[in-house]
């Protein structure tokens, strides 16, 4: 038995989380922006989707675990902006919530997006909020609604041979 991702992202009966980091706000208050404008235009309703603050991105992680354990959450899409500094902190942040986000995807088996920003200056990260780089947070709901709609298919998939 064969099935295939859809090529487009098609919302329309997906209820989504959205997790944004207020730490760079300028940044991230566009990423999330562009993730409701995605969700709208793949057939979302606004009604569908719950929007949880985070302080800054490595509370994402608590907070995608408590959206994803939700019976009633298709996917969850993460969205934080973290700049190198002029120490490793950056590093380890951005390895902690890479890490955490997938842990629970694993836990979980819900797709949490991972629309968080690893720039070297705020330049770069305009440039991915809705720039010349296009906006990371729509192309993070787009994945999240895609890998949702693979989800539920697989979900519906008839089981195999009993052995």
């Amino acid at each position: 038995m064969h099935t295939s991702v859809p090529l487009t992202a098609d919302a329309r009966g997906l209820r989504v989380g959205i997790t944004t980091s207020r730490y760079h706000e300028g940044v991230t208050g566009r990423l999330q922006e562009g993730a409701l404008k995605a969700f709208k235009a793949a057939g979302g309703r606004e009604d569908d989707l719950i929007l949880v603050d985070a302080p800054g991105s490595f509370e994402l992680v608590s907070i995608a675990h408590a959206l994803a354990a939700r019976a009633d959450i298709d996917a969850v899409v993460c969205i934080g902006c973290v700049l190198t500094g002029e120490t490793t902190h950056d590093q380890y942040i951005c390895q902690a919530v890479a890490s955490g986000l997938a842990s629970i995807t694993a836990v979980t088996g819900k797709p949490i997006a991972f629309g968080v920003l690893t720039c070297q200056s705020i330049e770069q990260a305009q440039a991915r909020a809705g720039g010349a780089k296009g906006n990371k947070g729509e192309e993070a709901m787009n994945a999240a609604v895609i890998a949702a709609q693979a989800v539920g298919r697989v979900h519906r998939l008839p089981l195999g041979r009993p052995a």
